[in-house]
């Protein structure tokens, strides 16, 4: 892929990541629950690889946090930060890069997503005026986000696939 075209897709996986975290809430369907940001972060790592997923993720809840106010700036966009530029670095480089195997990337993203996030906790717990054990954080944002992990795994991976096809029929003409 051309690097123009890498640097237009992470551009416009940036901007849903800002765009449908607020139409979820204009719909009033909480951003907890069903994970809006999280769509663009996995589809832009397991579409254009570990670098672009990392950026896409990094800048995604810093400029929704500045632009909207979603993420709050303490204690959520610490955490979110290094979850979701993690979750964009591993899907990318375990799919895009690597193994090829969609959900192997999702499972292994999230996981380690959720162990940054968990990480950025423990260093930074009476900071963020968290205080509750990591991993029990981390259960439980997973237990509240767990219709948009289910969510994540029904539509992300056929998204992906059908944006490579594509992708690739473009980029052959």
């Amino acid at each position: 892929m051309l690097r123009t075209n890498k640097l237009v897709l992470t551009s416009l996986f940036i901007a849903c990541g800002l765009l449908l975290p607020m139409a979820f809430h204009s719909f009033g369907m909480g951003g907890r629950t069903f994970l809006p940001m999280h769509i663009p972060v996995f589809m832009g790592g397991l579409l254009l690889g570990w670098l672009p997923g990392l950026i896409i993720g990094a800048l995604t809840p810093l400029l929704s946090c500045l632009l909207t106010g979603m993420p709050p700036l303490i204690p959520s966009l610490p955490m979110m930060f290094v979850e979701l530029a993690i979750f964009g670095l591993v899907a990318g480089y375990l799919y895009h890069d690597k193994h090829k195997n969609i959900y192997l990337a999702l499972v292994a993203a999230m996981f380690a997503g959720r162990l940054g996030a968990a990480f950025v906790l423990l260093l930074f717990s009476d900071m963020l005026g968290i205080h509750l054990h990591p991993l029990t954080y981390v259960a439980a944002t997973f237990m509240t986000g767990l219709a948009g992990v289910i969510a994540q795994f029904v539509f992300i991976p056929p998204l992906v696939k059908r944006l490579e096809k594509i992708i690739k029929s473009e980029v052959l003409k």
